[in-house]
C-alpha cells in the first residue's frame, strides 16, 4: 500500500457519511473551515489502521492542512470532516492554530480571506 492509497484509496467510497460520525453532527470542537491543524506526537507514534478515516485524516496532516483541504482531498461534507477532525483534536492527535485573534488588524483579517479563496480556487 503506497501512501496515495491511504490519502485516496482506489475504488468508490460507499461509506454513508452518517456511519462515519456515528450520526453525530457536531464536533467535540469549534472548527472554523480555515482553521489550521498541526500533528501532534501522540499521533505520529499511533499505528492506524489501513483505510482508516482516522488514519487518513492523520496523513494528510503530515504537512499543516486546514479544514477545508482535509475535507475536500478526502471527498466527504464539511460536517462529516469536523466531526472527524474533532474527535481527533480532543483525543490530542492534532491541535489547532489560530489564525486570527480579536486584536488581529484589518489587515491580517483581509490576508486570511485572501489566502482561504486562493485555496479554494486551487481545489
Amino acid at each position: 500500500m503506497t501512501p496515495e492509497d491511504i490519502i485516496e484509496p482506489k475504488g468508490p467510497n460507499l461509506v454513508r457519511p452518517y456511519f462515519l460520525t456515528a450520526g453525530r453532527t457536531q464536533a467535540a470542537v469549534e472548527l472554523p473551515i480555515e482553521a489550521t491543524l498541526v500533528l501532534q506526537p501522540a499521533a505520529r507514534e499511533r499505528a492506524w489502521p489501513a483505510g482508516d478515516m482516522a488514519g487518513r485524516i492523520i496523513a494528510l496532516c503530515a504537512e499543516p492542512q486546514s479544514v477545508a483541504e482535509i475535507s475536500a482531498k478526502l471527498s466527504v461534507p464539511l460536517g462529516v470532516a469536523r466531526v472527524l477532525i474533532g474527535d481527533l483534536v480532543a483525543a490530542g492527535h492534532l491541535r489547532t492554530q489560530a489564525t486570527l485573534t480579536e486584536n488581529s488588524s484589518t489587515d491580517e483579517r483581509r490576508d486570511l480571506i485572501e489566502r482561504t479563496l486562493s485555496g479554494l480556487r486551487a481545489l
